[in-house]
């Protein structure tokens, strides 16, 4: 019995020892490279990089941006027909876009407004009011084409993470994935639209339109009505570049690509497929 009480003491206090001072190294910080890991262990996974944010990322916080618009921001139609048209056409141009794997959505939106919007992930919004605007399928189709093209340009992320920096939004770890969210909506609601993701949205858009079979002709006509419509302007072009700039632009594109598609210009028929909303 002593001889074990003797053995213990050995093995005890050396190991005493040992515990005091690894929790001293542990406790005290090294002098100019101190680590706050509190913001880290806060925010933990609801932290975001948006500089190398992934697809699976970008999807859920699209959905978090869906949640948080039609919990009043905007009013969802609940006009199945119409929902269903607007989604065929979305997935058949989605099928020839840059981003054909991610699982995009299309919504249409009750409001009279000529206009269309995008956030993250895949989330197309469709005012109602642009669908009574629009002549023919083909243009209708010419404005989710190019919503489509904002999505595969990831055009949102990198406006959010502008606007993240220069408002101070941004830790050095990230951002705060409920900050991104607010913001993401903020900006996909009211956009101050950059000249380059404009023309690069009208380029992916007018690629994307003519694979898919549709006249690309109607990118065209569709912006020369509303930009001739008097009064103010839609908002789906109150943005820069210049309307006269974007259509010259797309002028050029359609006549070096020599498209000969001619799909979705049957005026009648497209009155027709809309006529739930007329």
């Amino acid at each position: 019995m002593a001889n074990y009480r003797v053995w213990r003491r050995r093995w005890f206090y050396p190991l005493i020892s040992v515990v005091v001072a690894v929790s001293l190294c542990l406790g005290t910080p090294l002098v100019g490279r101190a680590i706050d890991l509190r913001p880290l262990l806060l925010q933990g996974v609801q932290v975001l990089q948006l500089s190398n944010i992934s697809d699976r990322q970008e999807v859920d916080l699209g959905n978090q941006m869906n949640q948080q618009l039609r919990s009043g921001e905007v009013s969802i139609s609940r006009n199945a027909e119409i929902t269903r048209y607007v989604d065929q056409i979305g997935q058949r141009l989605v099928a020839t876009s840059d981003r054909p794997n991610l699982p995009f959505t299309f919504q249409v939106v009750e409001n009279d407004a000529v206009n269309a919007f995008a956030t993250l992930g895949g989330f197309v919004y469709i005012h109602t009011g642009l669908l009574k605007t629009a002549d023919n399928e083909a243009e209708l189709a010419s404005v989710i084409a190019h919503e489509i093209g904002h999505i595969g340009g990831r055009h949102l992320v990198k406006q959010m993470r502008q606007r993240a920096l220069a408002s101070g939004l941004a830790s050095a770890t990230g951002l705060d994935r409920n900050t991104a969210v607010g913001l993401g909506v903020e900006l996909a609601l009211n956009r101050p639209r950059s000249r380059q993701d404009e023309f690069d949205a009208d380029t992916r858009g007018l690629r994307t339109l003519t694979r898919a079979g549709y006249a690309p002709s109607a990118m065209v006509s569709f912006m020369q009505k509303l930009s001739k419509g008097g009064g103010s302007v839609p908002a789906f072009l109150s943005t820069h570049p210049a309307t006269g700039d974007r259509i010259t632009s797309l002028r050029r594109a359609i006549n070096s690509q020599g498209s000969s598609g001619r799909d979705g210009l049957d005026n009648a028929a497209y009155r027709a497929r809309i006529r739930s909303i007329l």
